[in-house]
């Protein structure tokens, strides 16, 4: 979500005019049949790899349950779509009743069988997780009056993966960027980023999107928008000669841009229409039902771990916002801790035992330790340890390497000094994994030791 600043709330026709004749030479002509057909082709080429990058594989096969259920192959499952003739996808989408203009054309109809058809696994995993996420989302919708549809958003921008980052720097469920998360109140510092909180980055993104809608008064352009930004979209408008209509601007658009509403539109129709494509969701290591407590001084999540019973991972998936499983809390600035409802009861019950639990081994004099002190508190350099040296390549961003290897982005951070998500082609960097996986590494990075 590459977000520039809010522009002007009214998108005067004659400024766009001018706009467009400032820069005739720019403005592109409508492609023919078949250059709008390698352009889909393209964008879903584009998209393919994007959405294997942000569900970062590691988070997804872990929840995937076999379902007998589900066909077994790429080739039974198109069965499901191919015999299905056009004006049924028309009728499932206008069923929708959305505010949002559910369009169906070719470019649609391709990134349905993108998700339908060859990325179920995917999709199964993001049923199951919508169980827990989507009812954050749709509260935040409800309350500014957006159409509950903008739930889906999520899918396309981080594939219901709270720790996802893009090559650009944005983070979280939405996708938000360091100055647009800040504008919208979500805090980023050593300790905590706010973009991955769900709860809290469901409401900026919501803000944001109302916003969006009072500038365009368009959703597809609102949308759009959120993806690449208004000065994008504006940009579009004028090339085309001051047409508001997505479809009209679309060979305006950046390409990631132009599949991006067809995308959203697929995606929410995979997931209402799952079950008509025999897609059924995974189970997922997410409670049923949360709740959220609020810490009011510094807690590590092992104190947490050891007094609840509740494994250091759940605490985690829950809290993605933490970035070295500290809550930074002091006196006059308390935090959000979200646990299973069961949980919270022992917490109120036992705050007091789980605030002492080795307070001078996690917090000496009450004080909240160095980022570097409390990396290595945690212990994020395995035990049995060995030490790979990776060079950086041509496409190469932090959070794909910190994928790749099985480890945290904020762990590869800190090993390297890194206080910003920038490499460059033929950086060294020193990842830690245990000994018991470097061969499964040593063809991708030397090792050390």
């Amino acid at each position: 979500m590459k977000i520039g600043k809010i522009v002007s709330s009214v998108i005067l026709m004659s400024a766009v005019s001018a706009f467009a004749q400032t820069e005739a030479e720019d403005v592109l002509t409508q492609p023919t049949e078949t250059e709008a057909d390698s352009a889909v082709v393209a964008e879903l080429l584009y998209l393919t790899p994007s959405v294997d990058s942000l569900l970062h594989v590691w988070y997804s096969n872990r929840d995937i349950v076999p379902n007998d259920l589900v066909p077994d192959s790429v080739a039974a499952a198109d069965t499901l779509i191919n015999g299905i003739p056009d004006n049924v996808f028309v009728e499932r989408l206008q069923a929708m009743q959305s505010p949002i203009p559910m369009t169906y054309n070719e470019q649609v109809k391709r990134f349905i069988e993108l998700y339908v058809v060859k990325r179920r696994a995917q999709v199964q995993n993001m049923l199951g997780q919508s169980k827990y996420y989507f009812p954050m989302f749709e509260e935040a919708l409800d309350a500014y009056g957006l159409p509950l549809e903008l739930k889906f958003l999520p899918i396309i921008e981080s594939a219901l993966n709270p720790r996802a980052y893009s090559r650009a720097g944005a983070s979280g469920l939405w996708q938000f960027m360091y100055y647009t998360g800040k504008r919208y109140d979500l805090q980023v510092n050593s300790y905590v980023d706010e973009r991955c909180d769900p709860y809290k980055s469901s409401w900026a993104a919501a803000k944001f999107l109302g916003e969006l809608y009072s500038i365009y008064g368009n959703w597809h352009l609102a949308i759009a928008a959120y993806n690449c930004g208004p000065g994008n979209v504006n940009r579009a408008i004028a090339r085309s000669g001051g047409q508001t209509d997505f479809w009209k601007i679309y060979y305006h658009l950046p390409r990631e841009t132009r599949g991006y509403v067809p995308a959203f539109i697929a995606a929410a129709y995979a997931l209402t229409y799952a079950s008509e494509h025999q897609l059924y969701a995974t189970q997922t290591n997410k409670p049923l039902v949360a709740d959220t407590v609020m810490v009011n001084k510094p807690l590590h999540f092992e104190q947490i771990s050891a007094r609840l019973g509740l494994p250091v991972e759940m605490i985690r998936e829950l809290n993605p916002q933490y970035r070295h499983d500290i809550i930074p809390a002091q006196s006059g600035k308390s935090y959000s801790l979200r646990l299973p409802m069961e949980v919270t009861l022992a917490f109120a019950a036992q705050e007091d035992s789980v605030y002492a639990y080795q307070r001078e081994k996690y917090f000496p004099d009450n004080k909240i330790v160095s980022v570097s002190e409390a990396v290595y508190a945690q212990g994020v350099r395995p035990a049995n340890a060995a030490k790979l040296i990776y060079t950086v390549k041509s496409g190469d961003v932090p959070g794909s390497i910190a994928t790749r290897f099985g480890v945290r982005l904020s762990d590869l951070k800190y090993w390297n000094g890194m206080r910003r998500n920038i490499i460059r082609i033929g950086q060294k960097l020193v990842i830690y994994v245990p000994k018991s996986r470097v061969d499964r590494y040593r063809g991708i990075a030397k090792v050390v030791e």
